[in-house]
């Protein structure tokens, strides 16, 4: 009998079909139903690339306005929601208290079972408009500040600087949140919308599946990793330090964060263009040496290994220099993502087939139970 072949990680496995997302392998582009992303985030706003997600197509006027409208009518979090938030230990990790605050959307939602395709665009919407609440709301009460009433003549990115801040930015900044939301929206099969796709193939309900995908995405293996990245430059410091502090790295084998991606071999499209906006960032905030520092990791890393960086490498320090607090990166992250989430679990429902894989079995073999008088200490 031929032994199974295990694929750890389910590396190079095809689990479904879809038609949400592709790496084209030939440009090396990440697209959204073929447009690739580095144009959509230079030509549209983050809600017309939420509308495509969901509907495949990009918006005309009149649509972009109707789902926007949409949207600003859901930004509002209940009484009963806000007590909840206001329970939380102010040390507890902010992808804990979003988790726990998503599945608390779903037990006010009295049509939370209903998976029908428009029930399901219905509650994504409301999702996309809530969670950037749920996560200025909890950053304020941590800090002993009361939540900011959200504003419906505002984008999603200005939003939520007024939510989050009390004031919008200058648009240079709006302009890089808002690129960094449409880069992070979507991104096939990763673990937090395979999570998603599992959890939904049960036919739970899309706030059990946003839930688990949270509590996926917060590993900084997967979404965690821009919260790891600032962490690892604070920890530099300065751009005099970098060069041996990467070259200690790698010859003790020490986790270098920021780089390596399972599906890019050659570089990830994103990363020169969120590189781009991370640098005007940095210009605009005197933030020139956390862009000095990278490039000698990049350099050193890319030179030595030929391993490049991933999108959370510029994302880490644009976001810092924004003034989010580090451990909020990953929620932000949540922010964007809950679009490429919802699309995957409405596309799971059309043809659905419970995931459930196999196991190769490598325990004892079938054994009898022994008396307790009769057992020998493990």
């Amino acid at each position: 009998m031929t032994e199974p072949q295990i694929a750890k990680g389910l590396a190079g496995v095809y689990a479904d079909t879809s038609r949400i997302s592709k790496v084209f392998d030939e440009t090396n582009t990440l697209t959204y139903y073929g447009y690739p992303v580095q144009e959509l985030a230079a030509s549209c706003r983050f809600e017309e690339v939420a509308y495509l997600l969901w509907h495949g197509e990009l918006p005309t006027t009149e649509q972009l306005k109707k789902f926007e409208q949409q949207e600003r009518k859901e930004r509002k979090i209940s009484p009963k929601l806000l007590t909840v938030l206001r329970q939380f230990d102010k040390d507890a990790h902010p992808m804990d208290t979003l988790r726990t605050a998503v599945s608390f959307l779903g037990t006010e939602d009295p049509e939370w079972a209903d998976n029908a395709p428009e029930a399901n665009l219905k509650k994504a919407v409301r999702l996309l408009a809530q969670i950037p609440i749920i996560i200025a709301a909890d950053s304020r009460l941590r800090k002993g500040e009361e939540p900011i009433v959200p504003r419906e003549d505002l984008t999603m990115a200005e939003n939520f600087f007024h939510m989050y801040f009390g004031e919008v930015p200058q648009k240079e900044v709006v302009r890089c949140f808002d690129a960094s939301l449409t880069f992070y929206a979507e991104h096939s099969f990763n673990a937090s919308t395979f999570t998603a796709r599992v959890i939904i193939s049960s036919l739970s309900d899309i706030y059990a599946a946003v839930t688990g995908a949270i509590g996926s995405l917060k590993g900084p293996l997967h979404g965690g990793a821009n919260e790891a990245v600032m962490h690892m430059l604070l920890d530099i410091k300065e751009p005099s330090k970098a060069q041996a502090w990467i070259d200690d790295a790698l010859a003790t084998k020490k986790k270098v964060m920021g780089f390596g991606h399972r599906v890019y071999r050659n570089g990830d499209s994103r990363v020169p263009h969120m590189t781009k906006y991370f640098h005007d960032m940095a210009k605009l905030k005197d933030g020139e040496k956390w862009i000095e520092i990278e490039d000698i990791l990049s350099k050193t890393v890319i030179g030595q290994k030929n391993i490049h960086p991933n999108l959370d490498f510029p994302v880490g320090p644009a976001y810092y220099l924004m003034g989010f607090e580090i451990p909020v990166f990953t929620p932000i992250f949540v922010m964007s993502r809950i679009t490429g989430w919802a699309a995957h679990i409405m596309e799971q429902l059309e043809d659905n087939k419970l995931v459930r894989p196999l196991a190769v079995y490598n325990g004892v073999p079938q054994r009898p139970v022994e008396p307790i008088g009769k057992r020998k200490a493990a």
